[in-house]
């Protein structure tokens, strides 16, 4: 088994070889808490989250770390007197975390937030003040800076050269010596709240953004860690920096850089100047949360997703066909059993497209086609090949986090979903008791109008079941 994925870095396919055998870290840039998640935070979430489910079915032990930026700029600006900028970041967190839940993403290991690890951010600061890559301001803020200049790697992980690029955005000109420099502390200011600040060797202030990470992802998984993830929006600045700071530090950092791909809406970028965000709450009202999953995660973890009208429609007729098989196949196969029907492994194809930088698409076509098989099989009374389709198709939907029958799904069923059930469950008891009755009438009319809106039945011999057309 070999696992390979796509390194930013070299711009090439390689073979994952974990520093520590039989063990993968991962850390992911997780969300900065300054406003209510969108459905391009949900979709990079769930890309590790899939990554994380498929090594770990390798035979990984997987440790994923994903921070939380609690203290940054735009918390502070975005903070009002009635709620301060510690209490705004926390509820955007939570809402962060409930997305998470709904869509069945896994806990990380470590979630931690950046104001519980400044000293740490402190101590690389210093490390690279000593090495001579990084300077305090000289006109008394407080400010410390890297320099770009004292570090020729810069700019190897986005293949640019430091000539050609822009000034640095993330901080004030003051006190830079070089307007390409980083900030690696920020003084405090009169106007931002004492509370944001922090002391330090240099002054009271608060760390800069890129800083945050190189010391988290030290602190939860040593100086060197296997796997570097999050949106390809942070190549750079943020993840240029994070790799240069790191390694002018001395640390060896990430082996591998992954990147996932953004969320379009109608062929445009996601932007509040355009009004066509889609925040993840609303977005989670529009289907079922599993459909929502499904869908997210169908692409290629590394492709753009183009968001359209009719798209969600299509990943939940997609996941009607594994729902009505799965059902299909539970109650015909009830109370049999077969030498192997009880070993959930995925097929080998579906592991070769996973192992091939988790080639999601691919592998769902290998998922599709079990399906198709498994119902031939039970419409053709050949129940050993049905079960053992079942079997594939539980393991499939199990590593890829869409599985309808896990326990997560069960539970979340939304209020309509339920009326709906009871309602067809109710009209569906008048047809047997119709058909007892000989009223055979009767029962194809309620036959007729289930299936005029769209109700599918069938009559088997443990009852007649209802789905939904697709």
């Amino acid at each position: 088994m070999t696992v390979r994925l796509y390194d930013t870095r070299t711009a090439s396919l390689t073979d994952l070889v974990p520093i520590t055998d039989g063990k993968v870290g991962i850390y992911v840039c997780g969300p900065t808490v300054q406003s209510s998640p969108h459905i391009g935070h949900l979709r990079s979430a769930l890309v590790y989250d899939q990554w994380r489910r498929w090594l770990s079915y390798r035979g990984l032990d997987v440790t994923l770390v994903r921070n939380v930026t609690d203290i940054d700029d735009k918390i502070l600006v975005n903070a009002t007197g009635a709620e301060e900028w510690w209490a705004l970041a926390y509820r955007y967190e939570l809402e962060f975390t409930a997305g998470y839940n709904r869509l069945g993403i896994l806990a990380p290991t470590y979630e931690p937030r950046a104001t519980a690890s400044i000293p740490q951010m402190q101590q690389i600061i210093a490390d690279l003040i000593e090495r001579g890559h990084a300077y305090v301001a000289d006109d008394a803020t407080g400010d410390v800076y890297f320099d770009v200049a004292s570090w020729p790697s810069y700019g190897e992980l986005t293949n640019q050269k430091p000539d050609d690029m822009a000034a640095s955005a993330d901080a004030d000109s003051r006190g830079k010596k070089d307007q390409r420099d980083f900030a690696l502390w920020k003084g405090h200011k009169p106007e931002e709240p004492a509370s944001a600040s922090f002391p330090s060797p240099w002054g009271d202030g608060r760390p800069g953004w890129h800083i945050e990470c190189s010391a988290m992802s030290a602190r939860y998984l040593g100086q060197h860690f296997d796997i570097h993830g999050g949106g390809l929006d942070l190549r750079f600045p943020h993840h240029e920096n994070e790799l240069a700071q790191s390694t002018a530090a001395g640390h060896a950092f990430a082996n591998h850089w992954v990147h996932n791909g953004l969320v379009n809406v109608n062929g445009q970028k996601m932007s509040k100047s355009l009004g066509n965000s889609i925040y993840a709450s609303e977005f989670l009202e529009r289907a079922r949360p599993l459909v929502v999953r499904y869908y997210l995660g169908s692409a290629h973890y590394r492709s753009t997703i183009d968001y359209h009208d009719g798209a969600l429609d299509e990943a939940e007729a997609a996941l009607e066909r594994i729902e009505t098989f799965l059902s299909r196949a539970a109650r015909r196969l009830e109370g049999t059993r077969f030498e192997n029907d009880s070993v959930e492994i995925v097929p080998a194809d579906f592991a070769a497209a996973m192992d091939d930088d988790l080639a999601i698409p691919q592998a769902l076509a290998v998922l599709h086609d079990a399906v198709r098989a498994g119902n031939v099989a039970l419409d053709g009374e050949d129940l050993e090949a049905a079960a053992a389709a079942q079997g594939e198709v539980l393991a499939m939907t199990e590593v890829l986090g869409i599985n309808p029958m896990a326990v997560h799904w069960q539970t979340a069923h939304e209020p309509a979903g339920a009326a709906l059930g009871a309602l067809v469950e109710k009209l569906l008891e008048d047809r047997t008791a119709a058909r007892t009755a000989r009223d055979f009438a009767a029962a194809d009319r309620i036959r007729d109008e289930l299936s005029a809106a769209g109700i599918q039945i069938e009559d088997t011999p443990t009852g007649s079941h209802w789905s939904l057309e697709s």
